[in-house]
């Protein structure tokens, strides 16, 4: 549970770390675009070099961005078996006794192509929350979506119910590593046995779980009564949001790697045959 990265922050004055949240909000929009409008390796191969140039002026160690794929293992997993076996074009790579156990060569073209794009996706939104606070991510949020305040729609009560979720998830995680040694020391065996017995086992962590999670949000509802919160009732910022000449060097990143990806897309260059 402590390897999750999502919802952390890792403190550091690195160039991305000064970027304004709203350049990293739109730098990620742009990176996921890029990525899903990806057709081959060369444009994937744009977004790893953009992702890896982003990680080396994060100042956030590699070992903190390799956690946030742990998470998305089982999902790889299930991937790879699904398209391996049940992708049937191309040309067999053997002779299967059985067709469903046959694997093509564009199977595993497909497959490595779609675990490197999600790897990607997993490793670019990690870095934004781990080099933005979840209230400048809040502020960042809730200055993109002002427009949307001409139709009364309530941004910056979207804005805090997001900031809160994000501050929350690494505070129910420490909850939840704690609960378990708690149980563990009464003798708790999360561990062994089959899957229905360890369905079983989580339900002792689960309702301690939420009962600390309504407590908090309790607390956290008087606190925020008790300094006469009233929403975004003609509410100023204590630090205003402003864009800078890193900003400037971000958005010219963005656009140029979405624009080489839509050009690959349109100019095809072949890697193997059967693209």
């Amino acid at each position: 549970m402590r390897d999750a990265t999502f919802g952390q922050y890792y403190p550091s004055k690195s160039f991305v770390h000064r970027l304004d949240p709203r350049t990293k909000i739109l730098f990620l929009i742009v990176y996921i675009v890029a990525i899903f409008l990806a057709k081959d390796f060369y444009a994937l191969g744009a977004c790893a070099l953009v992702f890896v140039f982003i990680a080396a002026f994060s100042g956030v160690p590699l070992k903190s961005l390799l956690r946030s794929v742990k998470g998305i293992l089982l999902l790889l997993l299930f991937m790879t078996v699904l398209n391996l076996f049940f992708y049937s074009e191309g040309k067999p790579l053997y002779d299967a006794r059985w067709d469903f156990l046959e694997i093509t060569d564009k199977a595993v073209y497909h497959t490595v192509f779609l675990a490197v794009r999600l790897f990607l996706l997993v490793l670019g939104s990690s870095i934004l929350t781990l080099t933005t606070t979840p209230v400048s991510l809040a502020d960042g949020i809730e200055s993109l979506l002002t427009p949307l305040k001409l139709i009364r729609f309530p941004v910056h009560e979207l804005a805090l119910i997001m900031s809160i979720a994000l501050r929350f998830i690494p505070i129910l995680m420490d909850e939840t590593a704690r609960i378990m040694n708690a149980q563990k020391a009464r003798g708790a065996d999360f561990e062994s046995g089959g899957i229905i017995k360890r369905i079983k086992a989580i339900v002792p962590i689960l309702i301690p779980l939420l009962i600390s999670a309504f407590r908090r949000a309790d607390e956290l509802g008087d606190a925020m009564d008790a300094r006469c919160y009233s929403g975004s009732k003609v509410r100023t910022k204590y630090k205003k949001l402003t864009f800078g000449w890193r900003d400037i060097i971000a958005w010219v990143i963005g656009l140029i790697l979405l624009a080489g990806v839509i050009l690959l897309k349109i100019f095809r260059l072949p890697i193997f045959y059967f693209f």
